[in-house]
């Protein structure tokens, strides 16, 4: 049995999209002869919680906790709420707020949690000496957890794998914050650092792959998935033509042609307008209400603020369209948000609007599970919607996906139980 240690900042009660993934390794990894340590923070600020993720651990699982400290009382000062997540950034600022975001992009890099690097460092370097560990895994962001692990790697040359669940450089919200020249130059010699030193590197996507190959030679891909069983029962859907977005939408990720779109087809079509909901499950940046009211879209819009994972999948396995929306930024060919394998074992068609050449379009055109729709083309936006709509009408709005099972967390976790027997041997 190997003995792997999973250094994570985002562990339950945490809710949201960042635990997932390692809550889901540790759950199968003792079928594959790992036996996970999780170390994480004691006194977290989470600004989402979800407590029915707590028995999704799985039973005698030691968990190592060390107390953090956090600069949230300046962020507050400055007006940062708690619930704001990274992704969250104001593009337009207060003068206070443009404060908050300089000292944050060029005194608390890589993020703010780099105040726990040091203790932490040295509350490990006192474990591991006492306990047999074959692996050290780090996973980010925030990506200070990597520094931990480039720490522990310098010092006691253990076996590392640093884990990118997003980009470090190439993250969407990157090119946002005012960064002088040193600060850009710090992140990415960080990131070249951390990438250079781990014995493995685990990505999310092809993309980040590619990208990181020229420091690595040993990174390998595994994707996010879901964990709940693939059948076929069927279940009650919506009786509306409902198109459902589940997750965080900031202002990169506005769909401003969808509902420009969504405007025109109720101008032109009443009956449209009687049979159509959209639902958005999760946080929203103000741009979004803007543009829906703009656009009086309000009274076909049903807003749920945060639901528990449960109830997320309910959600999904009953809307009629499944809307899957990637950040109009540069690094979007690259970006591949984690909804996407939920929205895969709900068995939903899938309107998706991201690049064409991007790795979600290549996830759904290997599992025939919907449209992709590139930015700005309204009218191939129109059309897949509006043939949506008539299958709906008809009563056969189905999809016939396929090569799915891969993406099961079990899976998946295989994959990353080989890998650390591949550098552990």
């Amino acid at each position: 049995m190997k003995k792997a240690l999973i250094i994570t900042y985002y562990w339950p009660p945490a809710g949201g999209s960042g635990v997932q993934r390692w809550l889901k390794f540790v759950k199968y990894f003792r079928d594959f002869g790992i036996e996970p340590i999780v170390y994480t923070v004691e006194n977290p600020n989470y600004p989402i919680l979800d407590e029915s993720l707590v028995h999704g651990i799985p039973e005698g699982v030691e968990i190592l906790t060390q107390p953090i400290w956090e600069p949230n009382n300046l962020f507050a000062f400055f007006g940062k709420k708690k619930t704001e997540s990274a992704g969250f950034l104001n593009p337009n600022p207060s003068f206070f707020g443009k404060i908050l975001q300089y000292i944050r992009g060029n005194y608390f890099i890589p993020d703010a949690r780099k105040f726990w690097v040091k203790p932490s460092t040295s509350y490990l370097k006192k474990y591991l000496k006492t306990n047999k560990i074959d692996v050290v895994i780090t996973t980010g962001p925030p990506h200070s957890m990597h520094l931990i692990g480039l720490n522990l790697k310098k010092e006691l040359n253990i076996k590392w794998i640093a884990d990118f669940r997003d980009p470090w450089t190439e993250i969407d919200y990157f090119q946002q914050l005012p960064l002088t020249k040193k600060a850009i130059e710090k992140h990415h010699s960080l990131e070249k650092e951390v990438l250079k030193n781990a014995d493995a590197v685990l990505v999310v996507g092809k993309t980040m792959s590619v990208n990181f190959s020229p420091y690595n030679s040993n990174v390998v891909t595994v994707t996010n998935g879901f964990d709940e069983a693939l059948t076929d029962v069927n279940v009650e859907l919506d009786p509306k033509f409902t198109v459902t977005h589940i997750g965080l939408i900031n202002a990169d990720r506005n769909p401003k042609m969808l509902w420009e779109v969504l405007a025109e087809i109720i101008s032109e079509k009443e009956e449209f307008s009687k049979d159509f909901d959209l639902k958005l499950i999760g946080k929203a940046d103000a741009s979004v209400f803007e543009d829906i009211s703009k656009h009086r879209l309000s009274k076909n819009v049903k807003v749920i603020d945060y639901v528990t994972h449960n109830k997320v999948v309910e959600f999904q396995k009953k809307s009629q369209v499944l809307l899957l929306i990637v950040n109009n930024v540069p690094s979007a060919k690259g970006i591949i948000t984690g909804k996407i394998f939920e929205y895969l074992m709900a068995k939903r068609p899938i309107l998706a609007i991201a690049p064409l050449n991007g790795d979600v379009s290549e996830i759904m055109n290997e599992t025939n599970s919907g449209v992709v729709i590139d930015f700005g083309d309204k009218v191939a936006l129109k059309k897949a919607i509006l043939e949506f709509y008539a299958k709906f009408k008809l009563g056969n709005l189905t999809v016939e996906s396929k090569n799915i099972a891969q993406f099961h967390r079990k899976e998946l976790t295989k994959k990353v139980s080989e890998l650390i027997y591949k550098i552990t041997e």
